[in-house]
């Protein structure tokens, strides 16, 4: 096989279908948009979820609960993550960013008692859990609240 020998896998390329192009092409005159009605308009056809004028199925359900808007969406980290910092070092919502362990700052940032914590770091967060709050200090280190 030589360079100029080299074809695409059979199947892999498809030439796109130019629609109005007479009637050899076996989508001339209305270009397979059939006579009329509101589809072959340019523009036509109904939006999501119309049916016709039907109550649509969405509207049919009955509707439940509420969502809050001032709901606090945190951002979870667990302790068995923070291994990955040397000793002494001060965590913060802002490390944790920059390190890619949070792929963005929520409403804060909360550190869960998820495994074990070996060394002795301040973590600085928004909340804590009361595990959490506990094995980071008996490791020796401080958590605080922002």
């Amino acid at each position: 096989m030589k360079l100029h020998e080299l074809k695409p896998a059979t199947g892999s390329r498809k030439e796109r279908n130019r629609v109005g192009r007479g009637p050899g092409s076996g989508n001339g005159k209305t270009s397979g948009r059939g006579a009329n009605g509101q589809n072959s308009r340019s523009g036509g056809g109904v939006r999501p979820g119309f049916e016709g004028g039907q109550l649509p199925l969405f509207q049919r359900l009955p509707k439940r609960g509420f969502t809050n808007i001032n709901r606090k969406e945190y951002a979870i980290v667990n302790l068995d993550t923070l291994n990955r910092f040397e000793e002494g070092t001060e965590i913060t919502p802002e490390l944790l960013l920059e390190t890619g362990m949070v792929s963005k700052e929520k409403s804060g940032i909360k550190i869960l008692g998820n495994g074990r914590i070996e060394k002795k770091v301040t973590v600085r967060a928004h909340k804590f859990s009361a595990s959490a709050k506990e094995a980071i200090e008996n490791a020796g280190g401080s958590a605080e609240v922002i």
